[in-house]
């Protein structure tokens, strides 16, 4: 016979996996008698779970709503809150969108009515991004090794896949040994923030390309990451910089449109009026093609204020342009454009 507590939480399972069981029928899947199933459902209501019992032929249980959410004994708000995480869980890259449903239904079921109707009124869809291959769902199972990694701050090893097919000759990944400092989301995906011991740099890995190997490593004294804040370090790295919440690349220019136009559509950067229907815009990005390709896309005649880096990039991009265009020495000439 399985000890007390390891039956109780067993009895619970089944409990929730339909509405009504036959005490009989619970007797027999948990190897017991009769007797000690009425003991234990005594038990788990004594903890705060509302299980009521159903008279006839087959009398038994089912596991009702009650007024609190046992055993934790959520307050309102926390429980709507509760239930509005596991319904948003399928968009968070964590490859748990099926188990986060499960969850919820297991936490619904035991709601006050009057939590169940705020929880089901709330509608969430997931939009996917169209186009290109699915986004890659990190394995939950990864996701804990690496955070148990972190709590515990031990040197953790690893494979770390490429994000692209190499050649069959090709050698596999070196193992990677580093000090797991943090994990993080960005755009939808999981990364681990680590110092890379054989780098003797810090390093951001996209977790679904992790393999953990075992057994993990002697433990560390934390380091601080650079610049102390690990949500400006990683938006730091995503936008080709070290230094934590700058663009390697920054520019300004005059646009001849109207900054009420503008302004909605520039991130990470300042649009302010600059004479009638014209505005200065100061806006980085991870390089200066980049940059350039960024302001070029309004459809309004560009006046560039530096740096020269910035003018270079708009002179190379130009030429890009006209020969895509076919318009190349000798060539048709089409409207030009004023970038000074």
């Amino acid at each position: 016979m399985p000890k007390t507590s390891a039956r109780l939480l067993a009895l619970l399972s089944l409990l929730q996996a339909r509405r009504d069981w036959p005490g009989r029928l619970l007797a027999e899947r948990l190897e017991v008698s009769p007797r000690t199933v009425r003991r234990d459902v005594d038990r788990l209501r004594e903890l705060g779970y509302p299980i009521a019992a159903f008279k006839g032929p087959d009398g038994g249980y089912r596991l009702d709503a009650g007024a609190q959410l046992p055993p934790l004994l959520f307050d309102d708000d926390q429980a709507v809150a509760l239930a509005v995480a596991l319904r948003t869980a399928a968009a968070t890259g964590a490859g748990i969108g099926e188990a986060a449903a499960r969850a919820l239904t297991t936490v619904r079921q035991v709601m006050p009515a009057r939590l169940r109707h705020r929880v089901d009124a709330l509608r969430v869809t997931a939009v996917e991004r169209t186009g290109g291959p699915p986004r890659p769902q990190a394995d939950p199972r990864v996701l804990v090794t690496l955070s148990a990694a972190v709590h515990a701050r031990e040197v953790l090893r690893f494979d770390h896949s490429p994000g692209y097919a190499p050649p069959p000759a090709e050698a596999p990944p070196a193992v990677r040994r580093v000090e797991p400092h943090r994990l993080v989301t960005w755009g939808g995906r999981w990364y681990l923030v680590a110092w890379d011991l054989d780098r003797e740099d810090w390093r951001t890995f996209r977790a679904d390309r992790i393999t953990p190997r075992t057994p993990t490593g002697p433990r560390f004294t934390p380091r601080e990451v650079p610049g102390g804040d690990v949500a400006a370090f990683v938006a730091a790295r995503f936008q080709g910089s070290d230094a934590p919440g700058d663009w390697p690349c920054r520019g300004e220019v005059i646009l001849d449109a109207p900054a009420s136009a503008v302004a909605g559509h520039i991130r990470d950067g300042s649009v302010e009026e600059y004479g009638p229907d014209r505005c200065r815009v100061v806006l980085g990005a991870w390089s200066w093609a980049g940059l350039a390709a960024e302001l070029g896309r309004f459809d309004a005649d560009i006046e560039v204020v530096g740096p020269d880096a910035l003018r270079d990039a708009f002179a190379r991009l130009a030429r890009r342009c006209a020969a895509a265009a076919g318009a190349g020495p000798g060539g048709p000439q089409g409207p030009t454009s004023r970038v000074s």
